[in-house]
């Protein structure tokens, strides 16, 4: 049997020991926590967006003390809770990379922006700047057009056939960087369009319409797949209109017959080309171009380059 003496030293070795034990699990709980791995997280505001469309991020990570944002167009930011604003539409891949101190975990999220109701293309070139609004009207064409700008299909490409008084076209992917003798208007992205007629849809002046081979070899009329003309045109009047009537069946509303005779245009064309939008600012830099000096095969002698961009 212990002593009283004994019991007591017993008693506060037990004590101690569980006071080691006590502070020995806090030291390592805090080893733990000041060691821990950063984890990135995050979530968006909302599932949806239309171009031109701001982005809230909220931040979920867990002991990360800075964070690097990559919002998959370009941008970044370092705020813990960034907004983007995101300029034209796609898929953007959003990474959030948290770090504390040498440690860092990433999160990734796949984001769709898509294309607004009213689309317009921002057409550059050395005479000026044109603004396009694309037709909901002809779906196919429109979403392909888009897609093309938004990889910068177009940028630094040539409008390589250019006829005053008719339409200037480009879109041929091999006159970038063409020689002065390569001929050019053959070139595509290896794919047509089906043809999307729409009555309303005609060629005025500023008209944009898909290029196409002949009928001999495309009786369909489907389109190029990247090549485009946008309309100069001459004047038009009622007996032009009233002709072309009795030859395809075509019939032209008031509107239209005025809105011909105020801007010109080539209404042979009519339901042989798919129009599949139009030129709502800079019609007098279709103009200037079509005034260019010609070489062979109606090419601008000096290349005249186009830059899109979707800015709607």
């Amino acid at each position: 049997m212990l002593s009283f003496k004994d019991s007591i030293v017993s008693f506060r070795t037990k004590i101690n020991g569980a006071n080691i034990l006590y502070f020995a699990a806090i030291l390592a709980s805090l080893t733990i926590f000041g060691c821990a791995k950063p984890i990135a997280n995050f979530t968006t505001s909302q599932e949806k967006w239309t171009a031109p469309a701001k982005v809230k991020f909220n931040n979920l990570s867990q002991k990360a003390e800075t964070f690097q944002w990559s919002f998959g167009d370009g941008g970044s930011s370092t705020l813990a809770a960034p907004e983007h604003k995101y300029v034209r539409s796609g898929d953007f891949k959003v990474q959030l990379l948290a770090n504390k101190g040498k440690k860092s975990s990433t999160k990734t999220m796949d984001i769709t922006v898509k294309a607004p109701a009213e689309c317009i293309v921002e057409l550059e070139t050395e005479f000026g700047t044109m603004e396009i609004l694309l037709n909901d009207a002809t779906p196919k064409h429109r979403d392909n057009f888009i897609k093309l700008v938004e990889e910068g299909f177009f940028n630094d490409l040539l409008f390589h056939r250019v006829i005053d008084g008719f339409m200037i076209q480009g879109g041929d992917p091999q006159s970038r960087n063409a020689s002065t003798d390569q001929p050019l208007g053959m070139g595509g992205p290896g794919y047509t369009i089906p043809a999307e007629f729409v009555d309303s849809l005609v060629h005025f002046k500023g008209a944009l319409a898909a290029a196409r081979q002949g009928d001999g070899v495309n009786p369909e009329k489907e389109s190029s797949g990247s090549q485009f003309y946008i309309v100069q045109g001459r004047p038009v009047t009622n007996e032009m209109l009233n002709n072309l009537q009795n030859q395809k069946n075509k019939r032209y509303t008031q509107d239209q017959r005025e809105k011909y005779a105020q801007l010109g245009g080539t209404p042979f064309l009519d339901r042989e080309y798919t129009v599949f939008g139009k030129v709502i600012k800079g019609l007098d830099i279709i103009d200037k171009i079509a005034k260019s000096p010609l070489g062979k095969n109606d090419r601008p002698i000096k290349d005249v380059k186009m830059k899109m961009r979707l800015i709607h």
